[in-house]
């Protein structure tokens, strides 16, 4: 599974500041931290307060979705120490702010049953940015050179940010306000984003090495699996160990999918909320073969279709939830998009009702010029009703659909077909071979280039973690 982290891609992967933010309803996408190791020192979450005035968004095309509590009030906290981080302070006014800046950048909701997943993860993130920028710090202080990036690159990002939504730095900040988030906290975040990035950089991007072979090995890989059935996806790992166990992780899965059906944005809630590798890149894995999934996500793959999530898959070490984005057939294998008319008829109608919705069916054919126009010669006739079925493989199609879909070509309609449900004309909208997007050569050196670079960065901060006093209060 591929990311990219060259510095715009990483940033625009890290914060991404939807149209939704000049409406006081921003959804910007912020980096999720990686795991944090256990610290050698108790960690207790405190309470803080959350936002009250987050608009919730429009639900997503879900499965199954179920109906989410309200969002709670909660008092706010005093001023106070809300963690300590070797010498560092992490104030409550902090966490606060950071708190808030998650819920408005994930499209979470916050409720009575997420208010600690939510609380645990604002913690995280601070923690986490307090230990890059001391490293930062005392790497600069040993090699005598300032490591932590300027205001003006700052400026600049946020500037790019801006632009990339429509929106001018005024109408930025003027939504910032709204919801009671302090921008700073926002700067605060990407300047630690962009100075760690440069350390990481700087130590390791002349180690990485990708030889020929490890390129060859991984096309060959690739075209091997270019004969399987290709799945674009996205995912959430919740590990079971950093979230307390089994059980807090599937609860914590969940809730998650409660707030994705309410319109919580994926991509968000994965750089948030995910400890897997593809959480900088917004969950999103690429096109990947069944093979290459474990097999309970292999399985639950193979019986979503696009646009669909799935419900929470628990794995030895966590649990994943799934969106499957976009499904490709392997190669040699067909593509068809597919509508039809129906006159729903019970399995035992009479010979009669079938003769009828047969004639009332032939009569319209005529009129169908092709998918197109298909809803609108179904409403011309009282009981007849047209569906889009949305695009398969001929060979998962089953009966007279298989026979129809493999016989006609595209923008070309079917005779009736007397299913046990009724009668259809079927219209074939489109017909494609299929087979994956093979990347080239430069592409795969450069994604493995990044990926190591990755693994070196996440080893870094977890030894920072690792070796740190941490205490929460």
């Amino acid at each position: 599974m591929f990311q990219s982290h060259s510095r715009r891609a990483a940033l625009m992967a890290a914060v991404m500041l939807l149209p939704l933010l000049a409406e006081g309803n921003a959804q910007a996408q912020l980096r999720a931290p990686s795991a944090p190791a256990a610290p050698r020192s108790r960690v207790v979450t405190p309470t803080v307060d959350l936002p009250k005035d987050v608009t919730p968004v429009a639900p997503a095309e879900v499965v199954a979705p179920p109906t989410a509590p309200p969002a709670p009030a909660f008092n706010p906290l005093n001023e106070g120490v809300a963690a300590v981080v070797n010498d560092d302070i992490i104030s409550t006014y902090d966490l606060r702010q950071r708190l808030r800046l998650l819920v408005l950048t994930s499209g979470v909701q916050p409720s009575q049953e997420n208010v600690q997943q939510l609380e645990q993860q604002a913690l995280r993130s601070l923690v986490d940015e307090h230990l890059q920028t001391q490293e930062l710090r005392k790497v600069g202080k040993r090699q005598k050179v300032d490591l932590i990036a300027e205001n003006k690159d700052v400026d600049e990002e946020i500037s790019d940010l801006a632009k990339q939504n429509n929106l001018t730095l005024p109408q930025m900040r003027s939504s910032f306000a709204q919801s009671g988030v302090d921008m700073e906290t926002l700067r605060d975040q990407i300047r630690t984003q962009i100075s760690w990035q440069r350390l990481i950089s700087g130590l390791y991007g002349s180690r990485v090495r990708v030889g020929d072979a490890q390129v060859e090995g991984q096309l060959q890989r690739i075209n091997a699996q270019a004969s399987q059935t290709q799945y674009l996806v996205g995912e959430i790992f919740l590990d079971s160990n950093r979230a307390g166990g089994a059980a807090p992780a599937l609860e914590g899965a969940n809730q998650l999918i409660a707030q994705l059906q309410q319109g919580a944005p994926f991509a968000a809630v994965a750089r948030q909320f995910s400890s897997g590798p593809t959480a900088a890149n917004g969950g999103d894995t690429g096109w990947i073969s069944a093979a290459q999934a474990p097999p309970k996500v292999a399985a639950a793959l193979e019986g979503l279709r696009p646009g669909q999530l799935s419900a929470p898959i628990p794995v030895s070490d966590g649990v994943y939830i799934v969106y499957l984005r976009e499904k490709q057939a392997a190669s040699g294998q067909t593509m068809v998009s597919l509508k039809q008319l129906a006159v729903r008829l019970e399995k035992d109608a009479s010979a009669d009702q079938v003769a009828a919705a047969n004639a009332a069916l032939r009569a319209l054919r005529p009129q169908i010029t092709g998918c197109d126009n298909l809803e609108a010669v179904a409403g011309k006739v009282p009981g007849v009703v047209s569906a889009d079925l949305g695009e398969a493989e001929i060979s998962d199609l089953r009966g007279p659909f298989k026979e129809a879909a493999e016989q006609l070509q595209a923008h070309q309609v079917s005779d009736p077909i007397r299913t046990d449900v009724g009668v259809h004309l079927v219209a074939v909208c489109s017909k494609r071979a299929g087979g994956a997007k093979l990347p080239t050569r430069a592409d795969v050196q450069n994604r493995l280039f990044a990926e190591q670079l990755s693994v070196m960065s996440r080893r870094y901060l977890r030894d920072l973690r690792t070796s740190a006093t941490i205490e929460a209060r």
